[in-house]
């Protein structure tokens, strides 16, 4: 763990050395020494940290002492340069060869106090790195004493870093962490839950899933809550968070019902007391066939929280809980009707059918020579689900030898063979974060800034790291690139979960299991990574902190109080309304920071204006809070590099004499929802006005999204010409006169990868030419040929095509995996996808298309698609032809048809998908979405009310 710190430390010195020489002058020698220094101790900490794991308590302790005192000084050696360079950079020395002798004589007298001023931090800064120097060869000098082997690679090493190359990433390996488990479930425990949920009986059943973390319980209730919920009224999954408040268990329960039906969630929830929020429940569950999963529970007495709301309404309501503690089944144990189903190991032929699977892909087979080695791993996990997939996730990257093998079954230190519990798992769950190499274990620790079950954006997290150092430039490619690299080898060794996935596989969130959150949040205390605000308070914490989580919903926790000088990221998580009056004094507090992310504050309303004097912030974040402006203190941001304002109130960048200054900001993110000027055209979306500046800002790589401000003289279009490394560009309200500047800048971005851009308007109409994915077109335009090999994602908007030129371009594109043919953009009356069209489409959303009365699809056509959304298409009277050739379809979708098409129509022929569901208007006019099952069985009811 200290090795990325003494890298991180080491390449920002040889970079200080490089580039600032000429201020240091008197002290570079001793700078480039102690880079030196810590180039040779780094060979010493691999072992250090090894043996800080594994030795006896006596070397133990001495080396885990010796790595922390390491890592202390690289901390205060890269504080000192840091604030050095600032205020270097703050104070330009100007040779007396700028001046003429009188200008010199008229200056002097404000150049000497300067000059001294200068003087004395140049003897400061000799001074501690003097001190630092010293204690450094102090340092190395205990390693060698302690006898750390020398680390350096020899020439043939065949070392298991040398051989962590960082591959690409595999969806097929980003499912959950017992998604495979899935493959070898026991099928009686499916049938038996399944059974119990459709059982005809009117009674309410609760149904509690009892077994120690990791048996695959989640795993089980999501498969089978997925099987059945098309058969209820209404549903909801329930994460139930560790300690929690029984409001807002009733809050996201009430969300979770009301948005299965479609309904609109009562707006005044939130100020809601326990009482009226039962009441919503009992009142919307009175008449419906429900089902209900609390997902971890571990409070006892949990049923007697939410009993109440869940009403024995005598019309099938199903409740299921999952949980680790057996007292919580026990609790519901005077219900009528209670199924308690405990959760067993898997049985020895399971449990080496996973280990096979996962180890030796893709053929699952075991070489004979590892047979005895692999069938004495698999016992020590003891039918463990979890506990199968981490080890063998592990030795699938290892060589295929037995003596490799043999040295991992030996450094399991869990003691399952006598008493199966979880700090055995852990142990296991060690192991592997031991095995990770020195780049990727800050990756993962940082998930320890992050609250529980929490899921994380993936373009938020990387970031996150590229500001924290962590990532390391490599040649040809971005360090967003080698970031997701990094995510990618985390989640391939199943460390890491990606929940979502975007269209082309990537991970759109991601999160690590409870189990393995244990593990983070012990190694970032016992390496002092990071501390959590108020569990976390400088009394509590000893030595050097660099980040700080702070999470909070009381107005008790003071957070003026909160002194972390040295931290270098706060992640703030409160939705206390009194924040705004107990923001931390951020200039003394926190003068290090370079990472400040306020996402998860919803009840922020403005940023400090010490915020300014954060010199080396590299990442800043207001997303989702009601901050309005940005302080004026913000161009002193001058090592900002990401600006994320989405979902915030902020709708205008700085002027010119703020952005100039901003010279090395990368990204900017702004999209919000203007709610007062909502428009089915923009759908209500807004960017960020521009008003002057854009130019200055040439390292920018992605700005998202925008609106130019007409009133000034400048023209701003023609400006973002400038911005020349921007792989990713989103504007708004665009005007036909605007298009030809901003045709000749985006001519300019030979790096640009992505192109989002909206006209001001339905009727305005936008000539682009040369660019891609337009939201009007009125032809084809010439490069439209060009993209049928390298699109992925299609939206047609208003364009009006009357022909099938547009329908045959489209099914030219062999990798289009996601089409959207929206408002009209047809206006013809048949869509035919012909034999062997489309072949990756996953996602097809056919949506107001008032003249549409056909849809063919032939056989082979569309065969992977598992997405498709129709309507309101008022002239279709039938059926599309052809959904019995969809194998793979998992969702149908149909919205607002007419009532000719849902009363003629025989849709026991869909029966076959999984979820099919109707939105219909009832009699008060409101939407509400039916299910196939209810709607089958309303027909049958008429039927028999008219007999």
């Amino acid at each position: 763990m200290a090795e990325i710190v003494v890298e991180i430390v080491k390449d920002k010195l040889l970079s200080f050395f490089t580039k600032e020489v000429s201020l240091l002058q008197g002290v570079a020698e001793e700078v480039e020494e102690i880079a030196r220094e810590l180039g040779s101790i780094l060979y010493f900490i691999k072992d250090a940290d090894k043996r800080a794991e594994t030795e006896g308590d006596e070397v133990r302790d001495g080396a885990k002492s010796w790595v922390q005192e390491l890592r202390e000084v690289s901390f205060e050696v890269e504080d000192v340069v840091t604030e050095y360079t600032h205020h270097m950079a703050q104070q330009p020395c100007r040779g007396r060869d700028q001046w003429g002798f009188v200008e010199w004589l008229r200056e002097i007298s404000c150049f000497l106090p300067l000059c001294c001023s200068r003087l004395k931090q140049r003897h400061d800064l000799a001074w501690q790195i003097e001190n630092i120097k010293k204690r450094l060869i102090k340092i190395h000098d205990r390693g060698k004493a302690y006898g750390f082997v020398n680390s350096i690679p020899q020439p043939g090493s065949t070392s298991t870093d040398s051989q962590n190359v960082v591959t690409s990433y595999d969806p097929r390996r980003a499912s959950r962490y017992l998604q495979e488990a899935d493959l070898v479930v026991i099928e009686s425990a499916r049938d038996e839950l399944v059974g119990v949920l459709l059982d005809e009986s009117s009674q309410r059943i609760v149904i509690p899933v009892v077994g120690m973390g990791g048996l695959g319980k989640t795993t089980l209730a999501q498969q089978v809550y997925n099987h059945v919920q098309g058969g209820f009224q209404c549903h909801a999954w329930v994460q139930v968070p560790e300690p929690y408040r029984r409001e807002e268990i009733l809050r996201t329960l009430i969300m979770g019902l009301f948005e299965s039906t479609k309904a609109s969630v009562p707006t005044e929830i939130h100020s809601m007391d326990e009482g009226k929020l039962t009441n919503i429940i009992r009142v919307y569950l009175k008449d419906k066939k429900y089902l209900v999963i609390f997902d971890d529970v571990w409070k006892e007495d949990f049923w007697g929280d939410v009993e109440h709301a869940l009403i024995d309404n005598k019309v099938s309501g199903r409740v299921m809980i999952t949980t680790r503690k057996l007292q919580v089944a026990e609790f519901c144990g005077c219900l009528p009707y209670v199924h308690v189903h405990k959760m067993q190991h898997l049985p020895t032929e399971k449990s080496w059918e996973l280990f096979c699977m996962r180890t030796f892909k893709p053929d699952g087979y075991c070489p004979k020579e590892l047979e005895k080695i692999s069938g004495e791993i698999v016992e020590k996990c003891r039918g463990l689900p979890l506990a199968i997939v981490v080890i063998a996730g592990l030795l699938s990257r290892k060589n295929k030898t037995v003596h490799e093998w043999r040295r991992i079954h030996d450094s399991l230190t869990f003691e399952l063979e006598h008493n199966v519990h979880l700090t055995s798992i852990l142990n296991i769950l060690s192991l592997s974060y031991n095995e990770l190499p020195y780049y990727l274990k800050s990756c993962f620790l940082y998930f320890g800034m992050f609250p529980r079950h929490h899921s994380i954006r993936n373009g938020r997290l990387i970031r996150e790291w590229i500001a924290e150092g962590f990532v390391k430039a490599e040649e040809g490619k971005t360090l967003e690139d080698v970031a997701q690299e990094y995510l990618s080898e985390l989640i391939n060794r199943c460390l890491v979960e990606a929940p979502e996935l975007d269209m082309t596989g990537k991970p759109k969130k991601c999160c690590v299991h409870d189990l393995l959150h244990v593990i983070i949040l012990k190694k970032t205390k016992e390496v002092r990574f990071c501390g959590v605000f108020p569990e976390s308070t400088e009394s509590k914490i000893r030595g050097i902190t660099r980040r700080l989580s702070i999470m909070i919903n009381s107005s008790n926790d003071d957070l003026q109080e909160i002194k972390f000088p040295h931290v270098h990221s706060v992640t703030v998580f409160c939705t206390d309304e009194t924040l705004n009056n107990r923001m931390p004094v951020f200039e003394t507090n926190f003068k290090f920071l370079k990472v400040l992310d306020f996402e998860d504050a919803p009840c922020l309303d403005h940023l400090p204006d010490d915020i300014g004097n954060l010199f080396d912030l590299r990442y800043l974040s207001v997303r989702g809070t009601k901050v309005k402006r940005l302080p004026k203190s913000l161009k002193k941001l001058e090592n900002l590099e990401t600006l994320d304002l989405r979902k915030s109130l902020v709708y205008e960048l700085p002027a010119a004499d703020t952005m100039k200054k901003l010279c090395k900001l990368r990204n900017i993110y702004a999209l919000n929802i203007d709610h007062e000027n909502k428009n089915i055209f923009m759908l209500g979306r807004r960017g960020v006005k521009v008003v002057d500046g854009i130019g200055f800002l040439k390292a920018l790589q992605k700005l998202l999204f925008i609106e130019i401000d007409r009133e000034g003289d400048k023209d701003l279009f023609k400006e973002l010409g400038n911005l020349t490394q921007l792989r990713t560009l989103g504007i708004f309200d665009v005007r036909s006169e605007d298009c030809r500047s901003l045709c000749s800048s985006v001519e300019k971005m030979k790096l640009l990868e992505s192109l989002n851009v909206a006209s001001a308007g339905e009727n305005e109409v936008v000539d682009l030419e040369f660019m891609s994915s337009p939201r009007r077109l009125n032809k084809l335009p010439q490069w439209f040929a060009q993209l049928q090999t390298s699109l992925v994602k299609l939206r047609l908007i208003y364009s009006k095509w009357e022909d099938d030129r547009l329908l045959q371009a489209v099914e030219n594109m062999h990798n289009l995996l996601h089409l959207e043919i929206c408002f009209d953009a047809y206006v013809g009356k048949q869509i035919h996808f012909r034999k062997g069209v489309l072949p990756k489409l996953k996602k097809l959303n056919l949506f107001r298309l008032i003249r549409l009365c056909l849809l063919i699809i032939e056989e082979t056509a569309l065969p992977v698609l598992g997405d498709l959304y129709l309507g309101p298409c008022p002239q279709m009277k039938e059926l599309p032809s052809g959904l019995e050739h969809l194998k793979n379809l998992k969702t149908l979708g149909f919205d607002l048809m007419s009532p000719e098409f849902m009363t003629s129509q025989d849709f026991r022929t869909v029966s076959h998908v999984p979820r099919v569901y109707f939105g219909q208007r009832n009699d008060k006019g409101e939407v509400q979405v039916v299910t196939l099952p209810m709607l089958l069985q309303a027909r049958e009811d008429a039927i028999r009310g008219k007999s």
